[in-house]
């Protein structure tokens, strides 16, 4: 479907006169009497918004770093309405200190309610939006496992974690049934949520409109039901899991949920008490989100796992002798004033400082087990862009600080020298903020931002 040239204001009428007729049929007969509102809402923009990174910064941080106003959403306590498009140059999304999305999208996580100290797995991640509303939940303690099938996208969730300063994950680009299968048992929650037909999407992405067919329902739902028996079996007795899609169909939904109930009998429904959205259908324990809700279109169903279900797999053990994790430790104590962590691994020439509670990971097709600390480069580390992301500017023993405004700021995210007076290697941060990192000598500091996250002319 062809929009160039359209206004924006545009957009949403042209999207709806391009609904399918099949797609309108169900829905008019799955609403009945709110089908009116529900049409009425592709007559106008989508929602937008951002979602706080706790992780990085307090919410009165992001606003005075924001040059727009942002507006509580009711879909959890860190999502607001605001812009969500074409905020990737800006210093406070460098930074890390927000993620752009759509509100309703944190609908899930809230459902998950993860605690700090547990082991979660987000199965299907990519592009990391829930996995990094999960690991600010976390607050650093236990372990967050994100896995994505496809590999070009995995590299995205690395990076977006990254970005957001996570210290506690693993990624893994690896098929849902070798992983749940070598890790069953192992996790308190698991979070699936689903490939599906994107009905959800059709007012913000023309492409999810115009891939849609008649058959993608059914087609969803199958792989969907593959998904969730994979995912049954790494949740640990008591254990939850949650499924989540961003379409309304019920084949995808309420359907998908009661086939899995009647084929896995040891889990059992649980209430979803949250005060947004409406009740799911079928007489199933879960929430619908529908655009005259507040957001573009969601469905959370959540379970309880009551069977036995133990973990016999080998918590990971391959870390650094003590005589080298001293040398590493030394090295880095000249960075920073915090303590590094005993778990500390090595891979080729890099080494990782890894989370606690970490399982046997090979053959899971791990991209990174916690945050990359450095490069080996003869006898000396050279350290990663990471590394500086998942501190604090009170830990880095030299940091150069910005406003957002700042023209200096502005030329480190294009990747140039900015000045510095001082020696060695130091952060740069906004509103203290870490956002990256330099090295310094004869009062300028060389730039040692990503060349493929740098701000481009």
């Amino acid at each position: 479907m062809e929009l160039t040239g359209e206004t924006r204001m545009d957009l949403p009428r042209k999207i709806y006169s391009d609904l399918p007729l099949d797609f309108q049929k169900r829905m008019k007969e799955l609403l009945g009497k709110d089908w009116e509102s529900f049409r009425e809402s592709f007559f106008a923009p989508p929602f937008q918004g951002v979602r706080l990174n706790s992780l990085k910064c307090s919410l009165p941080t992001l606003k005075a770093a924001l040059p727009f106003e942002i507006v509580p959403a009711p879909f959890s306590p860190v999502s607001f309405y605001g812009p969500g498009e074409k905020v990737g140059r800006l210093p406070a999304h460098h930074s890390g200190m927000f993620y752009a999305q759509e509100p309703s999208a944190a609908c899930a996580v809230t459902v998950l309610d993860p605690r700090p100290g547990e082991k979660i797995l987000d199965l299907c991640a990519a592009p990391g939006g829930k996995s990094g509303q999960i690991a600010a939940l976390l607050e650093g303690e236990g372990l967050l496992w994100s896995n994505e099938i496809v590999r070009s996208r995995a590299a995205a969730l690395l990076s977006n974690l990254e970005r957001l300063g996570v210290r506690n994950s693993v990624v893994s680009s690896c098929h849902p049934e070798p992983l749940c299968e070598k890790l069953q048992g192992f996790f308190d929650r698991i979070l699936v949520d689903a490939p599906c037909s994107g009905e959800g999407m059709f007012r913000r992405d023309p492409e999810a409109l115009a891939q849609w067919t008649p058959n993608s329902a059914e087609a969803c739902a199958r792989r969907q039901e593959n998904i969730l028996d994979c995912a049954a079996q790494a949740v640990r007795e008591g254990g939850v899991l949650v499924y989540s899609t961003c379409t309304f169909s019920l084949e995808e939904n309420e359907k998908t949920i009661l086939r899995f109930l009647k084929t896995h009998p040891e889990f059992s429904p649980e209430p979803v008490k949250v005060s947004f959205g409406r009740h799911a259908l079928l007489g199933v324990s879960g929430v619908r989100i529908y655009p005259m809700d507040g957001g573009e279109g969601h469905f959370v169903a959540k379970l309880r796992r009551t069977g036995e279900n133990p973990f016999s797999g080998k918590l990971c053990s391959s870390f650094l002798p003590e005589k080298r994790e001293r040398e590493i430790s030394k090295w880095y104590e000249e960075l920073f004033s915090s303590q590094l962590s005993e778990r500390i691994l090595f891979a080729g020439d890099r080494l990782y400082e890894a989370p606690e509670c970490l399982p046997e990971f090979s053959k899971l097709g791990v991209l990174r087990a916690g945050v990359e600390l450095g490069k080996l480069r003869g006898e000396r580390i050279e350290p990663a862009h990471g590394l500086f992301m998942s501190r604090t500017k009170k830990e880095c023993r030299q940091a150069a600080d910005f406003s957002p405004s700042a023209r200096e700021l502005e030329l480190f995210l294009k990747g140039e020298e900015i000045p510095f007076e001082g020696t060695g290697y130091a952060a740069v941060c906004v509103s203290g903020v870490v956002t990256g990192f330099g090295k310094a000598s004869g009062g300028r500091l060389k730039n040692h931002y990503p060349k493929g996250l740098r701000n481009r002319e």
